[in-house]
C-alpha cells in the first residue's frame, strides 16, 4: 500500500514536471512568434519612416532651388526696377542719383 502511494507519488511528480516542461516550450514558441512579429511590425514601420524621410529629403532639396531661382529674380526685378526709376526721374526733368 505505501509502495502504491509512493509510486502514484512519483508518477504525479514526474507528470507535473513533463506538464511543466511542455507548457514552458508552448509558452517559449508563443513568445518567440510575438516577438517575431512585433519586430516585423516595427521594421515594416521603420522602413516606412525611411521612405518618408528621404521624400522629404528630396522635396527640401526642390525647395532650396527654388528660393534660390526666387532670389535671382527678386534681384534681376530690384535692378530693373532701379532702372526704370532712373529713366522715369530723367523722363520728369530730375537730377538722377547714382547708387
Amino acid at each position: 500500500m505505501v509502495e502504491t502511494a509512493i509510486a502514484i507519488s512519483f508518477a504525479s511528480s514526474a507528470f507535473a514536471i513533463f506538464a511543466g516542461i511542455v507548457n514552458m516550450n508552448r509558452n517559449r514558441r508563443t513568445d518567440d512568434k510575438k516577438d517575431a512579429s512585433e519586430l516585423t511590425t516595427v521594421i515594416v514601420k521603420l522602413e516606412g519612416i525611411s521612405r518618408d524621410v528621404y521624400e522629404i529629403k528630396n522635396d527640401l532639396k526642390d525647395v532650396k532651388q527654388d528660393v534660390k531661382k526666387h532670389d535671382e529674380l527678386i534681384i534681376r526685378l530690384d535692378e530693373g526696377l532701379k532702372t526704370a526709376w532712373k529713366a522715369i526721374e530723367k523722363l520728369q526733368g530730375n537730377e538722377v542719383k547714382d547708387d
